[in-house]
């Protein structure tokens, strides 16, 4: 058996650029930023930051391009994929991406509230599912 899963949950660290395909589908892509803070050896905090292309195809990549913006809180199901081209230049390239078949919107700044009243909120973020229908009540602003 075999699984290309990934979790992520991050900021959106560029504009969400939306475009389409000649054959008329939606897709949208952005670079996601997580990371990661620990103690070393000595005690002192390091911290790690990663950069991930995501990309979201029809609904999803409509949904993440109206709502969400640079610095939004998003949490990312999907797989893993490699690619490779040749450049204009001759050059072989390569990237990997995150082909995203879930999303959910992290709240929308709330500033000065309780953690408590935070959380609480965290849980009635719906979460959008690729080919879902979209009702306008369901999103959490």
């Amino acid at each position: 058996m075999n699984l290309n899963k990934v979790f992520l949950i991050g900021r959106i660290a560029t504009d969400i650029e939306m475009r389409s395909t000649p054959a008329g589908q939606n897709v949208s892509t952005f670079s996601l930023v997580t990371n990661r803070k620990w103690k070393d050896k000595s005690g002192q905090m390091q911290e790690d930051s990663q950069f991930h292309r995501i990309v979201l195809w029809n609904r999803l990549a409509e949904i993440a391009s109206q709502f969400l913006s640079k610095g939004s809180l998003v949490m990312i199901e999907g797989r893993i994929q490699n690619r490779n081209w040749e450049g204009k230049d001759g050059v072989k390239r390569y990237t990997t991406e995150i082909i995203g078949e879930s999303m959910q919107m992290g709240p929308k700044g709330q500033g000065g509230e309780a953690p408590k009243q935070q959380e609480q909120q965290d849980d009635d973020i719906p979460v959008i599912e690729d080919g879902d229908e979209i009702d306008i009540k369901d999103i959490p602003f």
